[in-house]
This record gives C-alpha cells, sequence and structure tokens, in this order.
C-alpha cells in the first residue's frame, strides 16, 4: 500500500511540478512583459487600440526611454540623474551595512558573553519597527546635523534600517561554519582578526554576497525615506523619486511611464542574474576552501 501510495505521489506530482511552475512563470513575467511591451508603443497607437499588446515594426518606438533619460533641462524627465543618485546610495548603503554586520554578525554567533541570545534577538526586533515610526525623529537629527537633503544621510539611514536584518542574516550562516577552522588557522599563528579575514571570510562569500543584494534591493526601491529626505532638491531624488513623479504627472503619457519602470526594473533584474553566477561561484569555493 505505501510502495502504490509512493509511486501515486510522484505521479502526482510530476504532473503538478510543471503546472505550478508556469502558474508562478506566468504571474511573475506577464506584468513584466506589459510594461516592457507598452513602453515601446507610441501613445497615439496605444489611444487607438488599448486593448492591443501586439507591437508591430512601424510603431516600435525608443522615443519614450529617450524621454525618460534625457535631462530634464533638455525637456526629459531625468532619470539618467535618478539612475546614478540610486546606484550611489544603494552601493553605499550596501558596503556600509556589511562593514557594520560583519563583525556583529561574527559576535553574536562566536564570542561568549552575557545576554547574547537576547541581542541576538534584539537585531531583528528592532527591524520590525515600522518605517513611519523612526522617520522624523530621524529626519529631525539629520536635518540639525545638515544632511537632510545629502545622499549621504540617505544612506546612512538606509545602513540604520538593513544593519539589524543583515546581522541577523550573516549570524545564521556564520554559525554553520565550523569552528575548527579557525582553530586550525589559531595553531598556525594567526591572530582572531587574520582568521576572519582570511579564513572565515572567503567561506562566508555567498551570505555575503546575498545580504549585499538584499539590501541593494532595499535601498533602491525605498520611497518613503527618499521623499522626506530628498523632495526638497529634485537635483538628488532617486529613481523611486522620479517614477512617482511620472505618475503623478497628469501630462506624462502612460507609455513613458511604463518605460521609467522598466528602466527603474531592469537593474536590479540584471544585478540579481550576475549575484546568482557568482553566488554559485561562492558556494562551491567555500566548500573547497572547506
Amino acid at each position: 500500500m505505501s510502495v502504490s501510495r509512493a509511486r501515486w505521489e510522484e505521479r502526482l506530482f510530476a504532473v503538478v511540478r510543471p503546472l505550478v511552475v508556469v502558474a508562478l512563470a506566468l504571474i511573475t513575467l506577464v506584468p513584466f512583459l506589459y510594461m516592457l511591451l507598452l513602453s515601446v508603443k507610441p501613445i497615439d497607437a496605444l489611444l487607438l487600440e488599448p486593448g492591443s499588446l501586439w507591437v508591430s515594426a512601424q510603431d516600435f518606438t525608443v522615443s519614450t526611454y529617450r524621454d525618460v533619460l534625457r535631462s530634464a533641462d533638455a525637456g526629459g524627465q531625468g532619470f539618467l540623474r535618478f539612475l546614478l543618485n540610486s546606484g550611489l546610495v544603494s552601493l553605499g548603503t550596501v558596503a556600509l551595512t556589511l562593514l557594520a554586520s560583519v563583525p556583529g554578525a561574527y559576535a553574536v554567533s562566536r564570542l561568549r558573553f552575557f545576554g547574547r541570545r537576547q541581542v541576538s534577538a534584539l537585531f531583528l526586533a528592532v527591524y520590525l519597527f515600522p518605517a513611519t515610526l523612526l522617520a522624523v525623529p530621524l529626519f529631525v537629527i539629520f536635518a540639525r546635523l545638515g544632511l537632510s537633503s545629502s545622499l549621504v544621510g540617505l544612506a546612512v539611514v538606509y545602513v540604520a534600517q538593513t544593519v539589524p536584518v543583515s546581522v541577523y542574516m550573516l549570524k545564521n550562516y556564520l554559525v554553520t561554519v565550523p569552528v575548527s577552522v579557525e582553530e586550525a588557522a589559531a595553531l598556525d599563528g594567526c591572530t582572531r582578526l587574520r582568521a576572519v579575514r582570511e579564513v572565515v571570510l572567503p567561506l562566508a562569500v555567498p551570505s555575503l554576497m546575498a545580504t549585499g543584494l538584499y539590501v541593494f534591493m532595499i535601498a533602491w526601491n525605498e520611497f518613503l525615506f527618499a521623499l522626506l529626505f530628498l523632495a526638497a532638491d529634485p537635483q538628488r531624488w532617486t529613481v523611486s523619486l522620479g517614477l512617482a513623479q511620472l505618475a503623478d504627472g497628469v501630462e506624462v503619457p502612460k507609455t513613458v511611464l511604463m518605460a521609467g519602470s522598466v528602466v527603474l526594473t531592469i537593474p536590479v533584474v540584471l544585478l540579481f542574474f550576475a549575484a546568482e553566477r557568482l553566488l554559485a561561484e561562492g558556494l562551491t569555493g567555500g566548500a573547497d576552501k572547506g
């Protein structure tokens, strides 16, 4: 009976698995494909046939992307500057977050001190605070420091948001790294700091990359603090603020709005695929080192 039931389950999963994969792929890809098709369609063709998704060769245009990326002084939407601002803020947030999270995660996972378990839980609890609760105090503090309209100040705010969850994520990986590798490094004359730098961190490359990608996506897509800190200076807007401006503009064609959405999405998608390959290499390298 158990053998026949196992075969029945295998046959069921063989049928259900591809259906689930196809359904998830459609849910994920169809909205993006719709957005992409609208972004290369002229507004007059869209108004004539609003229900048509197909873009003919004669209707195909990239003028919407030129309009989105062109500077505001030249009559465009200035997304090229917004992309640069978002890239600087996101990469700076990743660097500062990892710089602060690695020592914290190592301390929580390796060192023995009073309240270690409570401190670990506290990191995650801080992340659960709603952003709106911290928005006003952070804005007042950074305004007094003169960083209220600064990309550096915005990156520091993001670091305060991402460090708790980054410490929690890295800690969960570092506890799986055997202590014996550090003990072996100590027998070879390595100090604790050198062992962390030359032994632990190379083994933790997959976790560092996954955490860095997660932090990058948070900083890239964040809107509330960007609006609060940068609304007064359009030259420092991030791409999420620029997209919100397009969405609120009555005179902006929806095709241009779709082009802006594609411009916002593609860098993260490309980074994810690049990081996926590097993540696989990091896993293999960590296994070899182990």
